[in-house]
């Protein structure tokens, strides 16, 4: 009895296949072997025809589904420093040699796109093939785009600006641990540079952040973050941080009063601000102490009433303490001049100066760290460098080391009001200790933190 041989012209293909193509089909073979054993056809030895049964059978191999060319996606990128419009849009993921083409060519897109700075937002809807649908730039004016678009995928690009719209405001959060530094630790966390930085001052009177850290400490934060169209524009205000350092926690909360105005408070409502700024210019040196010196214009031996700063003309004098103004204008030998009358009996005077604050007069409020002149070199002065008095009084003392007053602290309702307020907020806080991680809270719309 002859054994009949069978030869299944379905596995020829198989075996013309490479080792990696079978890894794709060699399931599919092997599950359609049992259809093929199925229909197997014996033909009996009939002359010289070959012991062989032969069977035919196509094995379909599914192909993997592919994207839809024309779904859209949303791409969101920031301008980094030495950006070209080609890696611009490779982040966006637009392959769209046209696009590219028009927009270089078009004179005002070309414009905005050259007066792009690094940080700025830009966003692209394209479809599953790279084909650009819109491009949303920024324009110079706050809330402001320039948008190229296509009405349909296969039509024309046209550029329209949009008006501003309402910025979204959206309370998010954030919390780290420091292993080498503030700022290796809140890059870890993607806590934006701007919060950092506002963080550091919040908490720089009482940590020393260059030699009071330790490893292990940790900070927590919720800040205001502002989109335009689902893209974030600017950031916001710090709400509420927590910083432990050695075991010891510091908590500030920003509180707005009845009269309005928004300050940093401890959780006991303690205000974190100094009653008076040591200097009225951020970037100075002294030149001249308070005391007994030679006048250097008289040449006599005379009582310098004051401390001199020097620091270009031109440079911002802020006011360093909340109050009001009483006199602006020229005044013998101090040039321009500006006096602030304070709580309990002080006042404050900035002489020799190039310019007053726009329309700043006598019976004004101004408010501490609020810009109220130029620096200069009028009335007796030999260059240019703002003379600062702090008087008590009526009589000058040194601002170097008088001991000048705290700044007040929340009692009564505004208290009450203050932990109200301020409980929602340090409940957060309390969960992000055991949540070292970013997250939205909520959209808030107008900036408020009321939907916390």
């Amino acid at each position: 009895m002859k054994v009949l041989k069978r030869t299944i012209l379905a596995e020829l293909p198989w075996q013309l296949l490479t080792n990696r193509h079978r890894l794709l089909v060699g399931g599919v073979v092997a599950v359609s072997m049992l259809g093929v054993a199925a229909a197997t056809a014996f033909v009996p030895n009939s002359g010289n025809l070959p012991d062989v049964s032969t069977v035919i059978e196509a094995v379909p191999v599914a192909p993997e589904p592919l994207p839809a060319p024309d779904l859209p996606f949303v791409h969101d990128a920031r301008v980094a420093p030495g950006d070209t419009v080609q890696a611009i849009f490779r982040r966006l993921g637009v392959e769209d040699a046209e696009a590219l083409s028009f927009i270089m060519r078009h004179e005002e897109s070309a414009r905005v796109l050259r007066q792009l700075r690094a940080g700025r937002s830009l966003s692209a809807v394209v479809d599953g093939s790279g084909r650009l649908l819109s491009l949303t730039l920024p324009l110079a004016q706050l809330g402001d785009h320039l948008v190229i678009s296509r009405d349909a995928v296969y039509e024309p690009l046209n550029v329209r600006t949009t008006g501003k719209a309402a910025l979204e405001t959206m309370v998010e959060m954030s919390s780290g641990v420091i292993k080498n530094s503030l700022f290796a630790a809140t890059d870890a966390a993607d806590l934006p540079d701007a919060i950092a930085l506002q963080l550091a001052d919040l908490f720089g009177t009482e940590v020393d952040f260059h030699t009071d850290l330790r490893r292990g400490d940790s900070f927590s934060v919720i800040y205001e973050n502002h989109y335009d169209h689902g893209v974030a524009t600017r950031l916001g205000r710090i709400l509420a941080a927590e910083f432990i350092n050695r075991g010891k926690r510091h908590v500030v909360v920003l509180h707005t009063t009845e009269d309005g105005k928004s300050q940093y408070y401890t959780s006991t409502g303690r205000s974190l601000r100094q009653s008076f700024l040591r200097s009225p210019l951020e970037f100075s040196r002294v030149t001249s102490t308070f005391g007994g010196r030679i006048h250097p214009i008289f040449k006599n031996w005379r009582e310098h009433k004051g401390v001199d700063f020097g620091s270009p003309t031109g440079t911002p004098v802020k006011a360093t303490s909340d109050g009001t103004v009483s006199f602006v204008g020229k005044q013998g030998g101090y040039g321009n001049i500006v006096i602030i009358k304070h709580r309990n009996n002080l006042s404050t005077a900035y002489a020799h100066l190039s310019a007053f604050a726009a329309n700043l007069k006598a019976g004004d409020q101004v408010e501490q760290g609020q810009v109220i002149a130029r620096v200069g070199s009028t009335g007796y002065a030999t260059g240019p460098h703002l003379h600062y008095e702090i008087r008590v009084g009526g009589v000058p003392h040194d601002p170097l080391t008088i001991a000048l007053p705290q700044a007040e602290s929340l009692t009564g309702k505004e208290l009450s009001r203050f932990g109200e307020n301020s409980r929602p907020l340090l409940t957060y806080i309390g969960m992000l200790a055991h949540r070292p991680e970013t997250a939205p809270l909520a959209s808030v719309g107008s900036g408020t933190n009321e939907a916390l």
